[in-house]
């Protein structure tokens, strides 16, 4: 067997002579210890401690016996994990062979956006880290803003189903149990516009009103008030995290020396105001004992600063374009001996069914950088922008593709994995899901307007379809009529997606939302190609446009159904109140 067929493909395989049957009806589902296997077969699993690392096996599979020798339990974990996979693909008829297995990277992690509108439920988190603990996933990250019970300030997460302390640790118990550490995330600079919009918090914006937020976007970095909340929030949130890494965030702070901080930026520069700043959290951190972790981009606008940054922070370098000018400048954080974890990402945010070709090549050139510049860890980063419209289970595919890089990137078949997921998650053997795949996650190219960051579906779905002259640039102009005409006639045929025969429920939604993701695009479409009619001093008949309100007033529904299945209700109203605008303009259109 080629190695390569795995989804999580190993280092070293070697097939030994001879093969054996062995039930997969009878393989315990989880185990970790020794246990004997039907008739004269046996698992046993011995420490060797000189292992390459602590992750590190190594696996032998004979006619009468199963060898694992593993340097720890994460070790012997993964390869329990390996066996699973083996048994799956070959349906029970195991070759005999020999397996040395080890991680490229040390944290092999998913970066979870949690405050963009869903609030994922404990029971949904925790299926999650089960399949990314299966594709040897060792971190997890959830994106806070400001959606957790700090019971010293409880305006901040009123009205988005925070999570609460019980929440976190019962997480965290969980993630133990599958070899998963918990890493602690909140934005403690930008992105904070959530806090700002209260009253009680408006006077630390650094520019109120900036982006139609009424503190802004950005904490004052100068305002001592800025530092004592923060300060105030950590109190309550990092002690509940074991792991010694503690995300600060601090990244995209949009009004940085434009505002209440101008005469400093002025005086010292811009970047300077940032290092200051930097520096009181990192000693926040040191207070909590965690070591201090950044997003990267605003250090490398200013590169000078590195020689400056302390020794034990970890800079997080993301960029999620192919090409993207961040990746390439990984080198520089390494030349300043600085520890770092390279950041792509699943590309399935601003958009109904990812950019899948833009996610697989972001992850795959941040790989390579990774290993080149011996990066700490990759870190997968999930986004919800925007009212957090993407499902869930469009992600999947770009969580294992991350592992599969972060594990063994080299032995990674990018032109075959997506027929690899298909086959390993959801059991299709005809290729049938795999196409349906691609074609979802090209949605973005074939619409005829590739831009970066986004598909134009995801706003044409909204765009109000009369000329409107406040969206700049008009996504439905953008379009090409040939494009959107493909879309429709690629993905509105609902029988291109496999049944849920035989699935479990977490893999049955993740079809359901799949399929509303296409359903999402081709309405999308249909109004573009209307609202071109439209802006042309076309007519659309009024049927038309009833239909589109109809399939919207469904897609809704069932849209309301998919959300609440997996996640609080949060931010659901948002959505569905877009939705009925949306039906409430076709009805109206249709009446002239």
């Amino acid at each position: 067997m080629d190695a390569a067929k795995l989804l999580i493909p190993v280092k070293r395989y070697v097939n030994l002579a001879g093969k054996f049957y062995w039930p997969v009806s009878q393989w315990p589902a989880d185990s970790a210890t020794s246990v004997p296997a039907p008739g004269p077969v046996a698992v046993r699993i011995r420490c060797n401690s000189r292992l390459e690392s602590r992750e590190a096996y190594q696996m032998t599979i004979l006619p009468d016996k199963i060898e694992i020798t593993a340097a720890g339990d994460a070790g012997a974990y993964y390869a329990i994990q390996t066996l699973m996979n083996l048994i799956a693909l070959e349906k029970g008829n195991l070759h005999c062979c020999k397996i040395e297995d080890w991680p490229d990277f040390a944290r092999r992690g998913v970066y979870l956006d949690c405050s963009r509108g869903k609030v994922p439920k404990l029971d949904t988190l925790k299926e999650l880290v089960s399949r990314l603990a299966h594709w040897k996933i060792n971190e997890l990250q959830l994106y806070i803003e400001n959606v957790f019970t700090f019971s010293r300030h409880p305006a901040i997460g009123r009205g988005y189903s925070p999570f609460t302390s019980d929440d976190i640790l019962a997480l965290q118990d969980y993630c133990k149990l599958h070899h998963v550490r918990l890493v602690g995330s909140l934005a403690s600079l930008g992105h904070t516009e959530k806090i700002l919009m209260l009253p009680e918090y408006q006077h630390l914006g650094e520019l109120p009103g900036f982006s139609g937020f009424a503190g802004g976007t950005t904490l004052c970095p100068t305002d001592p008030g800025s530092i004592k909340l923060v300060g105030e929030l950590y109190e309550e949130f990092v002690p509940l995290f074991q792991a010694v890494d503690f995300n600060v965030c601090g990244d995209e702070p949009w009004e940085l020396g434009k505002g209440r901080s101008k005469r400093s930026a002025h005086r010292l520069g811009v970047g300077r105001v940032y290092l200051n700043y930097f520096m009181k959290l990192y000693h926040l951190c040191q207070k909590h004992n965690k070591r201090m972790n950044v997003w990267a981009d605003i250090i490398l606008e200013h590169p000078e600063l590195l020689k400056e940054i302390p020794k034990d922070v970890v800079m997080l370098n993301w960029d999620y374009n192919i090409g993207g000018e961040r990746v390439s400048r990984t080198k520089e954080i390494a030349k300043a001996k600085l520890p770092f974890m390279v950041c792509p990402g699943t590309s399935s945010w601003n958009t109904h069914g990812t950019r899948l070709a833009n996610a697989m090549g972001n992850v795959a050139e941040f790989a390579a950088q990774g290993l080149k510049y011996r990066a700490e860890g990759l870190l997968n980063t999930d986004w919800g922008d925007n009212g957090h419209r993407n499902f869930l289970g469009v992600s999947l595919h770009g969580f294992a593709h991350g592992a599969a890089h972060s594990w063994n990137s080299k032995d990674v078949d990018d032109k075959t994995f997506t027929q690899r997921f298909c086959k390993s998650v959801f059991g299709d053997t005809d290729g049938k899901l795999a196409k349906a795949l691609n074609l979802l996650g090209s949605t973005y190219l074939t619409c005829g307007a590739p831009y970066q960051n986004e598909s134009a579906l995801f706003y044409t779905l909204i765009e109000p379809m009369k000329n409107n002259k406040a969206i700049t640039p008009s996504r439905i102009d953008a379009t090409s009529e040939t494009g959107l005409k493909n879309v429709i006639s690629q993905l509105s045929d609902e029988s291109i997606w496999p049944g849920t025969k035989g699935l479990g429920e977490f893999e049955r939604l993740t079809l359901r939302e799949l399929k509303t993701a296409a359903r999402m695009d081709c309405l999308a479409a249909q109004r573009a190609l209307a609202a071109k009619k439209i802006r042309n001093g076309g007519n659309v008949p009024a049927g038309q446009l009833r239909k589109i309100k109809y399939q919207m007033h469904k897609i809704a529904k069932d849209f309301r159904t998919l959300w609440l299945a997996r996640n609080k209700p949060s931010r659901l109203q948002d959505n569905l109140k877009l939705f009925r605008r949306i039906e409430n303009e076709s009805l109206k259109l249709s009446r002239k």
